[in-house]
């Protein structure tokens, strides 16, 4: 029953809230389904379509297509620790489904889902490719001037990246909320001021 003229029977901050996180889950399965199917498209078409230490040349030097399997981490580090790596992805998985539960932001939402399918596709490549579960080789095949040859989930993770400082600098919080920044209060007139 309504006690003032006016106002709604119900709380107009719940469905205010509900609306928008149904459409940053939904933003945030649309990214990561998109970088997921591209990643594994273009891996299988490097595969069918490179021949690994032959580099294709597609805009002269500044983007070649050259076949490469990474046991690593970025910039092929800790090649000896694929399992770890493997596990570590994992995790990210998992705070990343866990974290789209407290969404409300789209720029987060785009940002936990370009991370969510780019780990997904790096740790796919570490489960089922050769050589055996949770040591597989992951398949990059982008090269740039004076960067590691890269693949599409690399992209994605490194563009979240960009997107989490941006919101943070911002302010943006994950629920959608925007952090208020407090200016210093300099009073005039302080006694013993002038």
């Amino acid at each position: 029953m309504q006690t003032t003229r006016g106002t709604p029977l119900s709380d107009p901050s719940d469905s205010a809230v509900q609306r928008p996180r149904r459409h940053t889950i939904a933003l945030a399965a649309a990214a990561a389904a998109s970088s997921y199917a591209l990643d594994q498209s273009t891996k299988w078409w490097a595969e069918q379509s490179l021949t690994q230490g032959q580099p294709q040349r597609v805009l002269g030097d500044w983007l070649q297509f050259t076949l490469s399997y990474n046991a690593g981490a970025a910039f092929s580090t800790g090649t000896q620790y694929t399992v770890v790596l493997t596990l570590i992805a994992l995790a990210v998985i998992c705070v990343c489904l866990v974290m789209a539960r407290r969404l409300g932001s789209m720029g987060w939402a785009l940002a936990l889902g370009l991370v969510l399918g780019g780990s997904l596709g790096n740790v796919t490549d570490r489960l089922f490719r050769p050589p055996s579960p949770f040591r597989g080789h992951v398949v990059d095949f982008l090269q740039v001037p004076h960067w590691p040859i890269f693949n599409v989930a690399d992209s994605s993770i490194s563009i979240a990246a960009v997107l989490f400082i941006v919101l943070s600098v911002r302010g943006v919080r994950l629920d959608g909320t925007v952090e208020r920044r407090v200016e210093p209060h300099h009073p005039t007139g302080s006694p013993g001021v002038e």
